[in-house]
């Protein structure tokens, strides 16, 4: 761990929490390692969505109804 890391408290499902220490367990790892990387891998799929999302701004927007009509249209639905 980092000495610039910071302390923090979480409340955890009973569960969850079970199967955290056992997922540590198994792979040497600490809680805290097992945390930061969720925590890593949820705000890097964030910044992923929101990186298609600024792709994809200028596209024509389509409503649900208008894309069905398309589907059936053209035989897919």
């Amino acid at each position: 761990m980092s000495t610039l890391s910071k302390r923090t408290t979480i409340y955890l499902d009973p569960d969850m929490h079970r199967a955290l220490q056992h997922k540590a367990f198994e792979t040497s790892r600490s809680l805290s390692d097992l945390v930061n990387d969720a925590v890593k891998s949820s705000l890097a799929e964030d910044a992923e969505d929101l990186a298609a999302f600024e792709d994809r701004v200028h596209e024509p927007l389509i409503t649900y109804e208008a894309l069905l009509k398309e589907l059936k249209a053209n035989g897919r639905l």
